[in-house]
């Protein structure tokens, strides 16, 4: 049985989150916000499916999937961009593929101990995040 995701995770470090936006090629303004938010999770899983909640002060984002499962994403909130996204899993990791204007684009999720991890792909940039649980 693959790991439990589920539950309220809230940020504790966020490196390299200024590269990331740029190669979305979000603009000065928007990206000068959203790097000083903190952001906070609220995951919902259930067997293979799963709800992604990103809550922050500026803006929330929401996603939903299944595992295995394409599915178009419009990435609002972050790009705006459309993007055929599947999500599977590699051993105990979440691995999100985003296909469409940006290469590479994609993110992993793992937990280890009581700290969720995501890394966030574009191009050639690579934000790394780490979440604790707080319940």
């Amino acid at each position: 049985m693959p790991v439990n995701y589920s539950g309220t995770w809230d940020i504790v470090s966020n490196v390299n989150f200024e590269g990331y936006m740029v190669s979305l090629g979000i603009d000065f303004a928007t990206r000068k916000i959203a790097s000083m938010l903190k952001p906070q999770k609220v995951i919902k899983q259930d067997g293979d499916s799963f709800t992604i909640r990103t809550f922050t002060t500026f803006r929330n984002y929401e996603c939903s999937f299944k595992i295995g499962e394409e599915v178009t994403e419009v990435t609002k909130g972050m790009d705006n961009r459309s993007c055929q996204t599947v999500v599977n899993w590699e051993n105990d990791k979440l691995v999100c593929v985003q296909k469409g204007e940006k290469k590479n684009r994609g993110w992993t999720h793992w937990i280890q101990g009581d700290e969720l991890h995501l890394e966030l792909t574009c191009e050639d940039q690579v934000c790394k995040q780490v979440y604790k649980r707080t319940l």
